[in-house]
């Protein structure tokens, strides 16, 4: 045997070492005991077979890391929808998406009968502004197929240098054949909580949290301070598309309607005890204002643990649509080369005992957004579609789920839900000041 063939062999079995160190963090993170009985190193042995075998053998050179991130994927991919492997420059991204500003185009996406298709547009995003629709599958980005991209490798190719353009292969249902949506990339501010007053005599507030960042429930404090002080006595809380976010903003957002101690969502994994996650005085509270939660198939993950608990505690009237139905949490686990795991280590439950994994949180009334200037109803995406996504956990379900198409092209001044809010909200006060005058 060769010097240099005994340095390969000696490479090999440090990378096998590598990969059940790898094996044994993740099981550190999600509390859970793995067998590393002679199976799972039987499986590891293949592992370094084939991949020893395709270092001497192919045609070119192959790329290792290249090789091994490949296989990490390959996976993770074959968990849930929402488990992922991040590289080093994705976990970057992911890192500064939280922070609330990025560069790229402005989509939410998954992947749904494998293909990638848009969750929801951001608002104000040149997606947005493009008309880019939720339902919508993108089957190439520059002319390169999607079919085999991750998230992660889709999310990488739509973002790039501000100014530079980008090009979408869209299909849409309704519409025969693909077309092209050439879009210019740009810096993505989200100003994640905006708010006016809709009506100053009845003093009903509008306050709109388009996603759970970190500093959102920070914003939203200020925001209702200035409601307040323009004369709120009631407010709408619109949610619809909210794809979500970071849990403690979700918790600290639902603290501010919520009275100090009281459980907003609990988390569980595999084993081990659950995770219980209580308001606290932080910011000022306005648990006593009438207050309606706007939510519809857009709204998910944090959006649905606010709903849900202003929904359990009955502190809010949920007005809309079904909502999206993601009940998991996820962890991000760093990794030694900067890289890090995305990984579903646990299922969330509203206050009392619901997982809406699947399902979502049933609205208090239901109100559909109606069909105007001619405009035809688009896919629906929710969790169930989604690729891999996990069955309903332990718990109580969140109910049946009763499909509720929307429509496209909605105006402000048409906008149902919103304005059902308002009637509702309008006849609260009335019945309060008979009340008094009684």
């Amino acid at each position: 045997m060769s010097f240099s063939l005994k340095k390969k062999k000696i490479w090999f079995a440090a990378l096998a070492a590598s990969l059940v160190v790898l094996f044994a963090v993740i099981t550190l993170w999600t509390n859970t005991y793995v067998n590393a009985g002679e199976d799972n190193y039987s499986q590891l042995k293949v592992f370094t077979e084939v991949l020893e075998t395709v270092e001497a053998n192919y045609v070119k050179v192959p790329d290792t890391k290249k090789l091994i991130y490949g296989a990490i994927n390959g996976m993770i991919d074959s968990l849930d929808p929402h488990s992922g492997f991040m590289p080093p420059d994705a976990y970057k991204d992911m890192q500064i998406d939280t922070s609330g500003q990025f560069g790229g185009l402005g989509i939410e996406i998954g992947v749904k009968d494998g293909v990638l298709t848009v969750v929801s547009p951001i608002e104000d995003t040149p997606a947005y502004k493009a008309g880019i629709k939720a339902g919508d599958k993108i089957v190439k980005i520059d002319g390169a197929p999607t079919g085999d991209m991750t998230i992660f490798d889709a999310v990488k190719k739509m973002r790039g240098p501000v100014g530079a353009p980008v090009t979408l292969s869209i299909f849409r249902e309704g519409i025969s054949k693909t077309f092209d949506v050439r879009l210019v990339r740009a810096v993505i501010k989200i100003k994640s909580v905006k708010w006016k007053m809709l009506d100053k005599k009845d003093g009903i507030g509008y306050l709109r949290l388009t996603e759970f960042q970190e500093h959102s429930a920070r914003d939203m404090a200020a925001a209702l301070k200035e409601l307040k002080a323009e004369g709120m006595k009631s407010l709408i809380l619109d949610l619809r598309n909210n794809p979500g976010g970071l849990l403690n903003s979700a918790v600290a957002v639902a603290g501010q309607f919520l009275p100090p101690g009281k459980l907003v969502v609990y988390i569980k994994g595999r084993t081990g005890p659950r995770t219980d996650y209580d308001t606290t005085s932080k910011y000022p509270s306005y648990d006593h204002m009438q207050m309606i939660v706007l939510v519809n198939q857009g709204s998910a993950s944090a959006s649905e643990i606010v709903s849900g608990a202003l929904k359990d505690w009955k502190r809010a009237v949920i007005l809309g649509t079904q909502t999206f139905g993601k009940g998991s949490v996820q962890t991000v686990i760093p990794l030694s080369d900067g890289s890090a795991l995305r990984l579903t280590t646990a299922m969330y439950y509203t206050p009392s005992g619901v997982s809406i994994q699947n399902i979502g949180i049933t609205p208090d009334i239901r109100v559909a957004l109606a069909a105007v200037d001619g405009a035809k109803e688009h896919a629906v995406i929710r969790e169930r579609d989604l690729k891999n996504h996990l069955g309903v956990s332990t718990g109580k379900s969140g109910g049946k789920e009763e499909e509720v198409m929307s429509f496209s092209g909605i105006k402000a001044k048409d906008d149902t839900q919103l304005q059902r809010a308002m009637d509702i909200l309008k006849t609260w006060s009335i019945f309060q000041k008979s009340a008094k005058a009684a």
